[in-house]
Parts: structure tokens; sequence; C-alpha cells
């Protein structure tokens, strides 16, 4: 009963037109940026943020660029890991050859050098689609897996080839204990989300998801397939780029070329698909999922007394899901997030059966 419209009347488009129009989701919006930006940093414990938060908010943004060129567009897409290695290389080069370079804008100038290769092997989209887009953007994930690897210049000469940074901080404050590592992850989640969303509402995100229902029908009307597929190739590839950079710099601190292999392209793949193809929530969900599903595979068997092993333990993770998938592809193909929409449109009308 408490989730209802009664006397909210909308008397402006803009009113009628915002992101959220139920007053009931603005405050849990606010209350749960609330409990994030207050409540967490001064009472989560530290292992809550290296291991569960932080993870989840740098895979939740590279979800969500995926999920705009999958979901919204309907590109395929398996060359994620590879544009996360681009930004995650760029910002490190940016960084350690600029000297001053600000921490910030070594991020953002990696999503752009993100961008421009995501452009580069969205070319082939014009052609082709299906799972010949899905090979080509393949081809992305060996071709930097192989020249990360083989050219030194990109790991600056090192003679292991990995890399590392230190030192990190923003407008002189340093970013060293989780929670300012954290709060940094939030801040740049909450932007990229707000301008996602906003993306997906205007006309270039029409765009895109006329082109994904059907592409011939959009060109008829005047879309230009050319504009919307590279745009949507040009804006995911730069969030996921960020979150490429974020995720060396932030998260792991010291990487090499096998941190952004193709494991990881297909786990953010699980998470649009689980989580809901074109939803902004549904990267949310499905990065919560793919994080917690194995440490709760670790955790409560042992409640019961019945540990499993590590071996054990992985190949049930993988078997979840892959079950998961072929589930949400037949029955629930807009996944978790499309369940939570039907759960709230029930709670609208309830108890009414319309």
């Amino acid at each position: 009963m408490l989730y209802r419209e009664n006397g909210q009347f909308k008397t402006s488009y803009r009113a009628d037109q915002q992101i959220f129009p139920v007053l009931q989701d603005r405050i849990a919006v606010l209350a749960l940026l609330a409990v994030a930006f207050v409540v967490l940093p001064l009472t989560a414990p530290e292992y809550l943020f290296r291991a569960i938060l932080i993870p989840f908010l740098i895979l939740s943004l590279a979800a969500l660029g995926l999920n705009i060129l999958v979901g919204y567009c309907g590109q395929i897409s398996l060359g994620t890991g590879a544009f996360m290695a681009v930004g995650a290389y760029a910002a490190y080069n940016f960084q350690v050859r600029i000297p001053g370079m600000p921490l910030i804008a070594s991020l953002l100038l990696g999503g752009v050098c993100a961008t421009g290769v995501g452009v580069l092997f969205g070319i082939p989209s014009l052609r082709i689609k299906g799972l010949y887009l899905a090979v080509a953007t393949l081809a992305a994930q060996f071709f930097t897996d192989w020249a990360f690897l083989r050219i030194s210049w990109f790991t600056n000469n090192s003679s292991s080839g990995s890399v590392s940074v230190s030192g990190l901080n923003v407008f002189g404050l340093p970013i060293e204990s989780p929670v300012s590592k954290y709060l940094l992850c939030l801040v740049f989640v909450s932007v990229f989300a707000l301008l996602a969303k906003n993306l997906v509402r205007a006309s270039i995100g029409r765009e895109w998801m006329a082109m994904r229902d059907m592409d011939v029908a959009a060109a008829v009307i005047g879309i230009r397939p050319m504009y919307a597929k590279l745009t949507a190739f040009a804006v995911s590839s730069f969030i996921v780029g960020v979150a490429g950079a974020l995720w060396g710099f932030i998260h792991l601190g010291a990487w090499e070329p096998a941190a952004f292999n193709i494991d990881r392209s297909f786990q953010l793949l699980f998470m649009v698909i689980i989580g809901g193809l074109g939803s902004i929530s549904g990267s949310f969900i499905g990065a919560a999922f793919i994080i917690l599903l194995p440490l709760l595979l670790n955790q409560v068997p042992r409640w019961f007394d019945m540990p499993l092993s590590t071996a054990l333990a992985s190949h049930l993770e993988s078997m979840i899901f892959g079950a998961l998938i072929v589930f949400f592809l037949i029955v629930e193909p807009h996944g978790l997030a499309r369940l939570w929409s039907t759960a709230r449109e029930k709670l609208r009308l309830w108890p009414f059966p319309h």
C-alpha cells in the first residue's frame, strides 16, 4: 500500500519525463546514495571495500558501457576486456610519461584512447552483424593481448611485462586508503550512470534502440546506421576504457595483460545478460550477482558444516552461470532487471488484477 502514485500529478512535460517520475523511487534513490556516500564510508570494514564494493562499482561501470552497445544498440561484442586493457594501459602511459598529469585526466584520457580503438573495431559493424560481428570484436581481444604482451613501449619497457602505479592523489588528496578508493569509484559510477541514463532517453538513445529492433526500418525512416552504430561503439568504449583504468589503478594497483583477458570479456557479457539487456539498473544487478555468487558459494556451505573445495566451488560457479544464462535467454531475455520492474508494476496495481 506504500507504493502508490495517488496525488502525484504531472503538470508539465518536464515533470512527466523525469528519470524517476514516482516520488517513492526518488526517495529510495536518494536514500541509497546517502547510504553509499555517508553510511558505508563511516561503518563498513576494510574487507568489504576491497573484496566487494570497489570491484562491484568498477565492474558495474564496465557492464554499463557494454550494455549501451549490446543492450541498447544490439551490437554483439566479445572484446570488452580489450577496451578495458586499452583504457588501463593508456592511462598508465599518460601518468608515467607526462610529469604532473592529474589522475582524473589520466583516467579520462584512457577512456578517450579506448574510444578510438572501439570505433576502429566497430567499423565492421557497418557491413556485418550477429555472430560475424562477435568474431570481429573478438579479434580486438586477441590483438590487444598480443600488443600489450609483446610491445614493451606500452609497459614503459618493464622487464617483467607488468606495470604498477602508486602515490595516487586527486586535487592533492591521497587515494591510498580503501575508503578514498571507494569514494573515487563511486563518484565516477554515479556520474557515468546519470550521463548514460540521459543518453538513452535522448534522441541518440532512440536511434540506438531503433537500430537494435530493426536496422532496415530505422534506415528507411532517416536514421543513419553508420552514425548510430559508431556512436554506440564510441560511448561504450569510452565508459569501458575508464572502467579498465579504474580497475588497474584503483583495484589492482599492479597488473599485466592477463588481467584483461577473454575471461573478463565473457564475465561482463554474463553480467549484462543476467542483469538485463537494455537496462541501466540491470548492469548494477548483474555486477552484484557476479561478485556475490562466488562469495556465497564459499560461505553458505560452511554455515551448514559442508565446506566445498576451491575446485568444486569454481565448477559450481561456472555451472550456475551457464544455467542462468540459458534460463534468462529462454524465459526472460531482459534479465533480473525486468523481473524487478514487473514486481514494481504489480506493487503499483495491487490488489487490483489489471
